[in-house]
């Protein structure tokens, strides 16, 4: 049986993962083995994201007063929060690709910016692209526009040089 010392370092270590989260994914882990779990985490860790599994109230005591205390709502059941660190889809990715190739598990919701999103969303947000995906399109998006100047640039000097070639041409002919 737990002390209440031990109880409450868990729940001091819960807090720091709430306030250095930038979105908690809640999942239900029923049907997953020990090794599926581990399998999980490495690949949530090489996210930047991490899975803990523990008990509901020690989870809903340090959410308390945080801008997570609206994930309450999810926790009922086995269940496992999944905190992303970096990129704020980063987690919901992992956790969708993993469910969709073993076919166990769900997404239950998540926290994003103390809002509470629904199983739905959660599972919508696992679609969108990442931060690095958003940067290089937008990347793109402003390169774009010069990539057209040069070229209309490029076409206007190449005629003119066509031009002046094909007038020398016909002088010397």
């Amino acid at each position: 049986m737990a002390t209440k010392e031990f109880k409450n370092q868990k729940i001091e270590h819960y807090k720091k993962q709430f306030e250095n989260a930038k979105v908690a994914v809640v999942t239900d882990y029923r049907g997953l083995s020990v090794e599926e779990i581990t399998e999980l985490r490495r690949s949530l860790q090489s996210n930047q994201a991490d899975l803990t599994v523990t008990k509901n109230t020690l989870l809903k005591v340090a959410t308390e007063g945080t801008s997570y205390s609206v994930i309450s709502e999810l926790m009922q059941g086995p269940t496992a929060i999944a905190f992303g660190y970096g990129d704020e889809v980063g987690a919901a990715k992992v956790l969708a690709k993993f469910i969709k190739e073993n076919k166990k598990g769900e997404i239950l919701g998540a926290v994003l910016d103390g809002n509470l999103m629904s199983a739905n969303e959660a599972k919508k947000l696992a679609t969108m692209p990442g931060r690095e995906e958003l940067y290089a399109k937008m990347l793109g998006s402003i390169n774009s526009p010069a990539s057209g100047i040069v070229g209309g640039i490029n076409g206007v000097m190449s005629a003119l040089v066509r031009a002046v070639a094909a007038v020398r041409d016909k002088k010397q002919a």
